[in-house]
């Protein structure tokens, strides 16, 4: 007398993978999840391999988790799989300042992101 399964947030074929607590700007980190929204993964791989973005490379690991999902836990075909989603959003902020002439106080915010990543699986057309 187990527990039922919770059901699942993606379709049949797809898979996803989020990755928290990203130390950057929502707004520099859909910028690099703007570069693979839409194309085949290895494109998508190769493309952040090569970026020159210093957030790409974990941009890089969730795809990889993203399709490890796909592949072990949903048997997926890697080689038909496409980035359908990539969005991003806001998580904490830390609060950090710095003193500053005349008594006052000046502000340092420093943003966290947190990205979800979602690859389905197209049958090509030959």
């Amino acid at each position: 007398m187990g527990k039922a399964n919770n059901p699942r947030r993606v379709a049949d074929n797809e898979a996803m993978a989020k990755t928290k607590m990203l130390r950057t700007s929502g707004q520099k980190l859909n910028l690099v999840a703007q570069m693979v929204r839409g194309k085949k993964v290895e494109a998508a791989l190769t493309d952040l391999t090569f970026s020159k973005k210093r957030i790409a490379g974990d941009v890089k690991k969730c795809l990889q988790s993203a399709i490890a999902n796909a592949e072990n836990n949903h048997n997926l075909d890697v080689d038909e799989l496409i980035v359908a989603e990539a969005y991003v959003g806001k998580n904490m902020t830390l609060k950090r300042g710095r003193p500053r002439a005349r008594g006052r106080f000046g502000k340092i915010l420093k943003p966290f992101s947190e990205l979800t990543i979602v690859v389905r699986q197209v049958e090509e057309q030959a």
